[in-house]
């Protein structure tokens, strides 16, 4: 017995598609279908390489932040030594220090003057 929707010529696995219609969009589905694979597969390495760069960012940015803090922990302590310096307990010193400075200077002047 025969079905009256499935037509004469179309074989009884095409569900009465024709032949020559079920694979025009039988083809068109498979190559859709791969357009849209390669995309997926082009978008995932492309997320899995922003993953990347994400992880080398933080790991630069931790790596600053290390930085960052021992330089501040080196500047503190300097302005902790200029503080106790320009309070006066070491007035002594730092005069002799411009006085130093003077003398070293007048003995350059008087070298090149001499010449």
């Amino acid at each position: 017995m025969r079905r009256a929707g499935l037509g004469e010529g179309a074989p009884a696995g095409n569900y009465g598609y024709t032949s020559s219609g079920y694979s025009v969009y039988e083809e068109e589905n498979d190559r859709l279908t791969e357009s849209l694979r390669t995309k997926v597969s082009a978008i995932k390495s492309l997320s899995i390489e922003i993953g990347t760069e994400v992880k080398n960012q933080n790991k630069m940015l931790s790596e600053m932040e290390n930085d960052f803090d021992s330089t501040g922990g080196l500047l503190g302590a300097t302005m902790g030594r200029l503080r106790t310096l320009s309070r006066g307990s070491q007035t002594k010193l730092l005069c002799y220090m411009m006085l130093f400075s003077l003398f070293v200077f007048f003995v350059i002047y008087w070298i090149i003057k001499l010449r």
